[in-house]
């Protein structure tokens, strides 16, 4: 069911503002090791799990792993807070009443967010910037409306 997300127009939430262009000549994968660093992945991890739990005070959401286990709609902040930062879980976080998909994986630096709404992008936006990241739609990335 989820798996029809992820042919949707997507964003991120990432540590940088735009996608590196190919051939950069900064150091993208010097600094992405860096970022997965156990302490700074803790740090990363942690502002994700803020950005979700404000989000939950908007709408609903049911988290999950990909392996089918279940925590149900709406979860206590400590456990969406144990999966991501204790934990370090893969997670999908379904928003039914917005018809989106938000994932999580443990060895990334972004949050992806798949179909979400011109008000959904508009407060992911809000919320990644108080949190020190950034919101946007990746080069090649499904345009909404030409899917």
């Amino acid at each position: 069911m989820l798996e029809a997300y992820f042919d949707m127009p997507y964003w991120v939430v990432d540590i940088l503002p735009e996608q590196v262009p190919e051939g950069s000549r900064g150091q993208y994968f010097a600094v992405e090791e860096y970022y997965l660093q156990p302490g700074r992945m803790d740090a990363l991890h942690r502002r994700f799990a803020d950005i979700l739990l404000k989000l939950n005070c908007y709408c609903d959401f049911r988290v999950s792993k990909p392996d089918g286990s279940d925590f149900g709609c709406n979860p206590e902040p400590e456990c969406l807070t144990t999966l991501l930062c204790n934990e370090h879980a893969d997670l999908c976080i379904h928003l039914p009443d917005e018809d989106a998909l938000i994932t999580v994986n443990h060895d990334d630096t972004y949050m992806t967010v798949y179909h979400p709404s011109d008000s959904l992008r508009e407060r992911l936006a809000l919320l990644a910037l108080a949190e020190g990241l950034f919101f946007w739609q990746p080069r090649g990335a499904v345009e909404c409306g030409k899917s």
